[in-house]
């Protein structure tokens, strides 16, 4: 397999399982020397998990000071970030929105929205000054279609959405490639906060009758943030088994 990121960093948020890990991975297989971050780091398996990070971080990406400061000790250690993969998030409550626990909500914007503008914002400023870079948010179906009883989670993952097509306007012409994939469910321990009810309800709208992969993800992402993907900025790429409509 090539690897077209051989001698790049790339970060990854929420890397230490799930989606995050598959993303991970395949980036460390593609050649990047793979960055974690995560809200803990300890208990990592190289044999397990079958690579090594240059580097893991805890980080609170909900906090604008966490953020900038595991990126400076990143270039300290590194020197450049070539790759920024926004990934960390939490699913929130299964419930209608009129019952949505406010703390419950603010939480879920804080991780889900916040998180990656602080981690873009942090990011750009580098990426600009190099001319180059690839940024890649983890936003959602539900950020497209609105998925009832996620209320938070959709108003999150669209924010996400529309966040990455407006920086992407304005770093078109600065070298900095931001975009979005929108992934239909994924089998990850985010299961673990959904109602059975709510589960079969997703599936059900999946034309190929199945769940997505964190590996199918991981290679669209691989795709985006390499060198090739060049001429794409302000994109949702859609995981969806069929379901996307537009």
């Amino acid at each position: 397999m090539s690897q077209y990121l051989q001698g790049q960093t790339a970060i990854v948020t929420g890397g230490m399982r799930g989606i995050g890990l598959a993303i991970a991975r395949r980036l460390h297989v593609a050649g990047a020397q793979v960055v974690i971050w995560d809200l803990a780091v300890d208990g990592w398996n190289s044999t397990e998990n079958g690579f090594e990070p240059v580097l893991r971080q805890a980080v609170d990406v909900s906090s604008l000071v966490s953020v900038e400061a595991a990126f400076a000790q990143t270039l300290a250690r590194l020197g450049q970030v070539q790759v920024l993969v926004n990934n960390a998030g939490i699913n929130g409550p299964v419930v209608a929105s009129w019952e949505y626990p406010p703390d419950a909500w603010d939480k879920v914007i804080a991780i889900d929205l916040n998180g990656v503008f602080y981690c873009c914002r942090t990011a750009i400023a580098h990426m600009r000054e190099r001319g180059y870079g690839r940024i890649v948010n983890i936003a959602s179906m539900a950020g497209k279609e609105g998925v009832q009883y996620i209320s938070g989670y959709s108003a999150a993952k669209a924010g996400v959405i529309a966040f990455t097509k407006a920086a992407a306007k304005e770093l078109a012409q600065d070298g900095v490639m931001l975009n979005c994939v929108a992934p239909a469910m994924v089998e990850t321990p985010l299961m673990a906060e959904m109602t059975a009810e709510h589960i079969a309800a997703s599936k059900a709208k999946i034309p190929m009758g199945r769940f997505l992969k964190a590996e199918e993800i991981a290679n669209m992402v691989s795709w985006i943030a390499g060198p090739e993907c060049s001429f794409t900025t302000g994109f949702v790429f859609d995981l969806s088994g069929g379901r996307a409509t537009y």
